[in-house]
């Protein structure tokens, strides 16, 4: 079964419209050296998994004010059974939100056609001639490229987002990103925030201030239905 690593048991902004609760799964395909979930990325085998019965239990006794669960991690499509964690929320009556960072497009195909999945949030790291530079890893750019369809193409409720990360992404990657998403429903940029990042030297980056914060949204702005910040 599926090992849980972390439960936030209430959050009213991680599923747009929906009262929720995050469950973090371990491991990750990437290596973003601004990640702010070291322990989960490197090492989730030091953090304690959450017994099934336990968290079922948690699930059955909010019932009747719960709405959904946001699915996250590191990268929760790593987990081979994640589609038996989406289906016994399901049985629940309960949403299921998919957050993936697009790097195994297969598994993200059969969650969708299976029908596990109710909304999904895909994070895009940077433009795609930058993928590898950014995450730390030798990605395969037809992988994201192919999940940024299946995600649109899904019939399903869904976001795009960028964290932008000062000395990493600036207003030309912004631009490049919205040109390749143009079209898209939503799209959210969302600030960086210095906290138990992968490579500390980012403890010590400073988020954009607010005013340049304002400009990249304005670059995004034309190329999406909807254009969000959040931590601005």
């Amino acid at each position: 079964m599926v090992e849980i690593k972390g439960l936030e048991k209430f959050s009213s902004k991680d599923f747009p419209g929906h009262i929720s609760s995050t469950v973090f799964l371990g491991g990750c395909t990437f290596r973003c050296p601004f990640c702010h979930n070291a322990d989960l990325v490197l090492r989730p085998e030091s953090i304690p998994t959450m017994p099934m019965d336990i968290f079922l239990g948690y699930l059955d006794g909010r019932k009747d004010w719960l709405e959904g669960v946001c699915v996250t991690g590191g990268e929760p499509l790593l987990s081979e059974d994640v589609e038996d964690l989406m289906r016994v929320i399901k049985e629940r009556g309960l949403l299921v939100k998919l957050d993936t960072n697009g790097s195994l497009p297969g598994r993200l195909e059969k969650l969708v056609g299976d029908g596990v999945v109710d909304w999904i949030a895909m994070d895009i790291k940077a433009p795609l001639g930058r993928y590898s530079e950014v995450t730390g890893t030798a990605v395969r750019e037809e992988d994201i490229r192919r999940s940024v369809e299946i995600v649109k193409g899904s019939g399903l409720k869904y976001l795009f987002r960028t964290t932008v990360v000062p000395g990493l992404l600036g207003r030309e990657d912004i631009r490049k990103i919205s040109e390749w998403l143009e079209g898209a429903d939503l799209y959210q940029l969302q600030q960086f925030v210095a906290h138990d990042t992968i490579d500390p030297a980012f403890l010590t980056v400073k988020p954009y201030p607010p005013a340049e914060f304002v400009m990249l949204e304005e670059i995004a702005r034309p190329y999406f239905k909807e254009v969000r910040v959040d931590g601005a």
